[in-house]
């Protein structure tokens, strides 16, 4: 018996990652010596990232990542970007994220783009500080994007490798030369993008439809919407602006939780691209079908808001936030009626389009699955006839379909058990949480939705919550975060020996 994988080459990698964290955290540590709040945090978070890193490289002088290297390197980059994440939490001290177990939370949440939250101070925290969860969570959405590309399609990660056939490119990988020349196109495009939002959130300022908005207002909702995270510097989140900075965020989000190759390619002139994805639109329906929803029990059972433009602006915005996982609040949703929140509820098992920003179970896993059982429906009244399942045009094979009925599977698997524990360490540890809260929790950590409800609520906090429920919680949006099946792969006993 021998080790099949070389872990130093994974190792390697992962150090090469970590060792350019310190560019990021140039950004939150000028803006604390701007503010003239303190600098250690920063400081020597960076220097740490920049020895560990640099450590970690020397365990190996190979850059050859086979598929099995590729899984270990997946799941090591997450851990080690949120424990890096965490320690400026902790240096500074102040408020709850000071604890090395909720630090750990807030960091996992903002790199996995969750938006869960353990902070019920927000005013003990300096701007630096938010500013750093929002990068945290603008680095996730960017990293998921180059993750999804170059590694998961080509892993057959649960039916990722459809990204191909919705993007309708041949390779994902050989849309430019190089993979790292297509990391670089995809950050062009999300940086532009984000780019963009704080444009027009600045110009909503400007015109005085957005008096709160500031400059760091609108940089730091951008990092948070365009990554589909949901981390706010307010303790209100989108509750706190005008009614048109909520109209200006909603789409936003929603072109954040669409396939960036798609985005690439209307970007190029081909706008006609999105009328043939049937994933985009099977995406845009639900939103649409959600939202009609949300509005209609609302008015039928006499909701909070007192004319139809509100009741549209908070149905729509919620349907959206949740559906495309981005996690913001324009009000506090858990104060609507039953059946509004058990739709939300459903709304956080959807997720947006593979190859984008999003998490969750994704549209094209729910788009073949429904296509795949009108299939079996037909087929067992005419067993005679072969009919394909066909997406966009093309023929999804056999194997891409039983990848998604088990991904599927083991996803809501895992959200049963995962429910179970959330409630039984509740009721241990003497909080105060239904059953429907501790689904609404475990649903929220796993599919990286951010809020839920009850004590975790949109402006509530996870804090509550006992440190064994929080260390679940933070593994969960880890295992939920890249796709389940490369954590669950380097836990089997085969991948390591031959």
């Amino acid at each position: 018996m021998r080790t099949r994988v070389d872990w130093r080459v994974s190792v390697g990698l992962v150090g090469t990652v970590l060792k350019w964290l310190w560019v990021p955290l140039v950004l939150p540590l000028a803006l604390a010596l701007y503010d003239g709040t303190p600098l250690r945090p920063f400081a020597l978070t960076m220097a740490g990232t920049l020895a560990l890193g640099f450590g970690l490289e020397r365990v190996t002088t190979s850059r050859d990542l086979r598929e099995r290297e590729a899984f270990l390197m997946v799941a090591l980059t997450w851990l080690g970007v949120a424990f890096v994440g965490a320690v400026p939490f902790v240096l500074a001290g102040n408020g709850t994220i000071a604890d090395p177990t909720n630090a750990l939370f807030e960091a996992m949440s903002g790199i996995t783009t969750t938006g869960a939250t353990v902070v019920v101070d927000f005013e003990a925290h300096s701007r630096a500080m938010f500013l750093w969860r929002a990068i945290l969570q603008w680095l996730g959405g960017l990293g998921i994007l180059v993750l999804a590309t170059a590694v998961l399609s080509q892993l057959g990660v649960g039916g990722a490798q459809l990204m191909e056939t919705e993007s309708q490119t041949r390779d994902v990988n050989k849309l430019t030369p190089r993979i790292s020349e297509t990391a670089g196109l995809l950050w062009r495009v999300y940086l532009g993008l984000t780019a963009l939002q704080v444009a027009v959130l600045m110009a909503l300022h400007l015109v005085g439809l957005a008096p709160e908005m500031t400059l760091y207002d609108a940089v730091a909702h951008a990092f948070t919407t365009v990554s589909t995270s949901g981390f706010s510097p307010r303790a209100e989140s989108i509750a706190a602006f005008s009614p048109a900075v909520q109209w200006a965020i909603i789409p936003f989000m929603i072109i954040g939780a669409t396939n960036f190759i798609l985005i690439y390619v209307v970007l190029r002139g081909n706008v006609g691209r999105l009328r043939e994805s049937d994933e985009f639109r099977f995406y845009i329906s639900l939103l649409g079908l959600f939202t009609i929803g949300v509005a209609g029990v609302l008015v039928l059972e006499g909701g909070p808001y007192s004319n139809p433009e509100e009741v549209l602006r908070h149905a729509l915005f919620q349907v959206v936030s949740i559906v495309t996982t981005t996690g913001y609040a324009s009000t506090n949703f858990d104060l609507w009626s039953s059946g509004a929140k058990h739709l939300l509820f459903v709304c956080m098992f959807v997720g947006g389009m593979a190859g984008s920003t999003t998490c969750s179970i994704k549209t094209v896993r729910w788009l073949v699955v429904v296509k795949a059982f009108r299939r079996d429906l037909f087929v067992a009244s005419n067993p005679s006839v072969v009919r394909p399942v066909r997406l966009s045009g093309s023929v999804v094979d056999e194997d891409t379909i039983r990848d998604i009925y088990a991904y599927t599977l083991v996803s809501l698997l895992v959200f049963i058990v995962a429910t179970v524990i959330v409630a039984v360490n509740a009721s241990r540890s003497r909080v105060d949480v239904t059953e429907f809260e501790a689904m609404g929790a475990a649903a929220s950590t796993f599919f990286n939705v951010g809020p839920a409800f009850g004590i975790a609520g949109p402006f509530a906090s996870y804090e509550p919550f006992s440190r064994t429920t929080t260390l679940l919680m933070t593994f969960l949006m880890w295992l939920g975060r890249i796709e389940i099946i490369p954590v669950l792969v380097i836990l089997t006993p085969s991948y390591w020996r031959s």
